[in-house]
This record gives C-alpha cells, sequence and structure tokens, in this order.
C-alpha cells in the first residue's frame, strides 16, 4: 500500500480545489507534491489545494482563536505550484460547502460561518448564489505600476490593492482587447512586487452602470497558478480599482465577469473601515483518492 489520502474536487465559477480532510495537522505535503496534485495531466488537476484542518491544530493560525474562538476550521490554502496563499475568495466558499455538507459544521440561512485563513478570520453565510463572503478590509496601493503582457502594444498602468493577498488591476480599452490578450506568460510588473500579485484586466460594460449597479469583464493571471477561470479575491481588486477609477458617485454594488461565470461584490461600512463581500456558487464535483507514492 502506498501513501493513500482521499480527496474532494470542488470549484467556484471553474477556479477549481482539491481538498483535504486533515482535522488534526497530520499530513505533511511537500511543495512538489501539491504541484504534482494540482498538476492537469500527471495528477487530480487544480488551481489550488486546500487542506482542511482544525485551528487549532494549526501553529501558523492558531492565535487567531483567542479573539475569535468560532473560527474551529483553518483553510489551508496551497497555489497550484505549492507556494503558499494569504486568501482565497472563491476557495473560501468552496470550503464552506465542504464543512457543510461534509456534516463538520451546521450553518442555518441566518448563520455565520468564521473560518481562520493566513489573512485572518473570515466570515461566510448562504445566500442565493451560494455563499457570501466577508473579505474584510481592503487597501488602496501605489498607481505607479506598468504591466506589459502579451498582445498589448504598449505598458499599461496598473492599480494596487490589497485583499489579504497583492493584486495590480490594468484598465483595457474593450472587449476585444481583453479577449486578443495572451496570459500563457505571467504579465511582467515594474516595479516588481517583491511578493508577486495576481494581475487583473478590466473592461466596463457599456453603460457600466445600469440601476445603480456596476458591471465589468475581467481575465486573472494568479501567481503560482497562471490564468484561471475565475479569481475572488482578483474580482475584488477589480470592482475595487474600477470603483476607485470613476470616482464619486460610482456604485458599491457590482457584477463582475469572468470566464467561468458572474459573481457579486459588494462594499459596505463597519466599525473598523469599509468591508468587501464576495458573494456566487460554490460546487462539489467529485471525489476520490490519490496515492502519493505513485504521484
Amino acid at each position: 500500500m502506498g501513501r493513500l489520502i482521499d480527496f474532494t474536487k470542488g470549484h467556484g465559477t471553474g477556479n477549481d480545489f482539491v481538498l483535504v480532510l486533515d482535522p488534526e495537522g497530520q499530513l505533511q505535503l511537500s511543495p512538489k507534491e501539491i504541484a504534482r496534485i494540482c498538476d492537469r495531466h500527471f495528477g487530480v488537476g487544480a488551481d489550488g489545494l486546500i487542506r482542511v484542518v482544525k485551528t487549532e491544530s494549526s501553529p501558523e493560525v492558531a492565535h487567531l482563536l483567542k479573539d475569535a474562538p468560532e473560527a474551529v476550521w483553518f483553510m489551508d490554502y496551497y497555489n497550484a505550484d505549492g507556494s503558499t496563499a494569504e486568501m482565497c475568495g472563491n476557495g473560501s466558499r468552496v470550503f464552506a460547502r465542504y464543512l457543510t455538507e461534509k456534516g463538520l459544521v451546521a450553518l442555518e440561512d441566518s448563520q455565520t460561518l468564521s473560518i481562520a485563513t493566513r489573512a485572518g478570520v473570515k466570515d461566510l453565510q448562504r445566500n442565493m448564489a451560494g455563499f457570501a463572503v466577508d473579505m474584510g478590509r481592503w487597501k488602496l496601493g501605489l498607481d505607479d505600476t506598468l504591466v506589459r503582457a502579451g498582445h498589448l502594444d504598449v505598458p499599461r498602468p496598473g492599480q494596487s490593492i490589497s485583499v489579504g493577498n497583492p493584486h495590480v488591476v490594468v484598465a483595457l480599452a474593450d472587449l476585444d482587447e481583453l479577449r486578443a490578450l495572451n496570459l500563457h506568460d505571467a504579465p511582467k510588473l515594474d516595479p516588481q512586487p517583491e511578493a508577486g500579485a495576481n494581475v487583473e484586466f478590466v473592461v466596463p460594460e457599456e453603460p457600466m452602470i445600469k440601476n445603480g449597479v456596476g458591471y465589468i469583464s475581467m481575465r486573472v493571471f494568479e501567481r503560482g497558478v497562471g490564468e484561471t477561470l475565475s479569481c475572488g479575491t482578483g474580482i475584488c481588486a477589480a470592482a475595487l480599482a474600477t470603483r476607485h477609477w470613476a470616482g464619486a458617485g460610482a456604485p458599491n454594488t457590482w457584477q463582475v465577469t469572468v470566464p467561468g461565470g458572474t459573481l457579486g461584490v459588494r462594499m459596505f461600512a463597519t466599525e473598523d473601515g469599509e468591508h468587501i463581500g464576495l458573494s456566487g456558487a460554490a460546487v462539489l464535483s467529485f471525489e476520490g483518492q490519490i496515492d502519493l507514492d505513485t504521484l
């Protein structure tokens, strides 16, 4: 017998993940093993891997229980190349779907599920689309980043935004330019952020605002992954950047269309500052077993 682990495959608007239950934090996966599991030719195939582990069993985040004892579960998230990531918006909704469908937590429609992440504690609730997650506070960065990408004739200015993880958002002229974009290779950023960044390319619809809701389309290159069909934190960053560019009077509710579907974004005031929320579908696709010794 090899090193067998059970897994569940899930996705949020095509942004897909391998989930592995490890309540006591006993499973040790190397970056190489994670990358192999996520490989679409030799492994299961995914944009990332999520280890489902109890927060108290995770020294990295156990301190969060002091102020948030309700955050029993830790979303231990890894990019497809095996590197760690602070937060994943689509992943958090799939994580919530996993916890509830596997009976690890009970969540009524009016209740809140708190989970631990490397970006702190995040709160989720059920909604008609699937789940809504409060991504917390965000931070506007510098706007002096130049972005080069395939099929862009000249470098374009990018807006830096942190949504628990780093992003650079670029506005394009129209949908034709967005479709023609070549994201097989990573966009080049100048200056290059020390920790890297996800890069979003955005086009507003025409008209951009309808009945008080903003509409944009987006493609994204995720650090450590490549182009993905969807990126929850990137969707939030794209909506925030577009609202920033639009100026006074821009809405706080957005619909963002990505290759994998459409998600909702909402900016709202709280006692500790403005938060941003993300809502959309979360699906568990299938289950299986991996023999780590054959990877």
